[in-house]
């Protein structure tokens, strides 16, 4: 009563084939591998994890912690 053999696999698989057909079959089959491919596609980075992005390379390079280049109105203010 353990695990199931090859022959119970190929009985499994051969019920399988008579109720769906091979058509529907590599259908699925194909509709599968296409999701797994656009899966991989989304998960994979199109740039290398060193390059910066263009929002992080638009600084004007001064070293400056301001989005704009201007302070900030609360860097201004003396407390």
């Amino acid at each position: 009563m353990g695990g199931l053999s090859l022959w119970h696999w190929l009985i499994v698989l051969a019920i399988v084939v008579l109720i769906f057909g091979t058509k529907r079959l590599k259908n699925v089959g194909k509709d599968v591998g296409e999701a797994v491919k656009g899966f991989k596609h989304g998960m994979s980075d199109d740039k290398p994890s060193g390059e910066l992005s263009d929002q992080s390379r638009s600084g004007n390079g001064d070293g400056d912690d301001t989005v704009s280049g201007k302070p900030r109105q609360d860097d201004t203010v003396s407390r």
